[in-house]
């Protein structure tokens, strides 16, 4: 007896069905990506190619990139790659995966630029805490010609997949990445930054275990936890930024709604910043707490 022939659109529309009874979030657009990837191809070539008959071999290893998404294993691990502002960078165990809800901190830090110099070629100095797979590093630099960037991460791990994105993109010599915690790598630097910019771990540790099982279990924690109630490291980047700022600079930090309030808060006690304010992300919730050093 011949075995089925599947064509590329007759197993897209089958697992994405299955996907979905399976629960698994965005069940259409995880079978088209694991299909593509399967076969090499750009996910549009699918629907050019919706007719084109599979062979054994390929239909069995998609079905094995479908058991690791059950499994609950990131798209973007198994992919290899996350794109984040319109760019690819490498991704997998050990780095945290970039998210869209970060674009906010690039878009921010463009616009102040945009607002404030003058000059196109003026020097722009930028540390940015925590760095991961230096996603948010590699898209300033290349949209900011004139910067150079500091990027830090305490992770080896993260630090190599962001060495790599940085050859990958061709800003190697303009981004400087460290590995330590939080200011030791750049303290015997003497650099008084323009941006400190920063996606720092923001998940309170008491709710760490109610993560999304794909988040919990695969991505790094040190990235994620980020102690009693997710404010530690907020704080701690709140609270040391003035001594790396130069006047006038500005301290963008990511952090969950629900803690903006706080942070504003810590912002004001410090004496140092003016022009707090929060920032409303892409579902109008407040993601970014910004100030700037007097």
């Amino acid at each position: 007896m011949t075995a089925r022939r599947w064509t590329i659109g007759e197993l897209l529309n089958v697992s994405a069905l299955y996907l979905k009874d399976k629960g698994v979030e965005s069940p259409r657009l995880t079978a088209e990506l694991l299909l593509a990837l399967q076969l090499g191809l750009e996910r549009v070539a699918l629907y050019l190619r919706f007719d084109q008959p599979l062979q054994e071999e390929e239909v069995t290893g998609f079905r094995e990139l479908i058991r690791r998404r059950l499994l609950a294993e990131p798209v973007a691990y198994i992919r290899g790659e996350k794109e984040f502002w319109s760019m690819a960078f490498e991704v997998g165990p050990g780095v945290l995966i970039p998210r869209p809800e970060t674009e906010l901190l690039v878009e921010q830090v463009l616009q102040i630029v945009r607002e404030t110099r003058e000059h196109a070629d003026d020097r722009i100095r930028i540390l940015e805490l925590g760095t991961g797979s230096g996603a948010v590093a590699v898209v300033l630099a290349t949209s900011l010609p004139s910067s150079e960037v500091w990027a830090t991460d305490i992770s080896s791990e993260a630090l190599a997949y962001a060495g790599r994105n940085v050859e990958r993109h061709g800003v190697s010599k303009r981004v400087h990445l460290l590995q330590g915690g939080l200011w030791a790598p750049v303290s015997p630097l003497g650099v008084r930054f323009d941006f400190i910019v920063s996606n720092p771990p923001y998940v309170a540790s008491e709710i760490y275990d109610t993560l999304p099982a794909g988040v919990r279990d695969y991505e790094p924690r040190v990235a994620l936890d980020g102690g009693e109630k997710g404010m530690q490291v907020v704080s701690e980047i709140i609270e040391g930024a003035p001594g790396f700022l130069a006047r006038g600079g500005w301290l963008l930090i990511e952090m969950s709604p629900e803690q903006t309030e706080a942070a504003l808060g810590i912002v004001a006690q410090q004496g140092v910043y003016d022009s707090a304010r929060r920032v409303e992300d892409y579902t109008r919730r407040y993601r970014l707490v910004m100030a700037r050093r007097t």
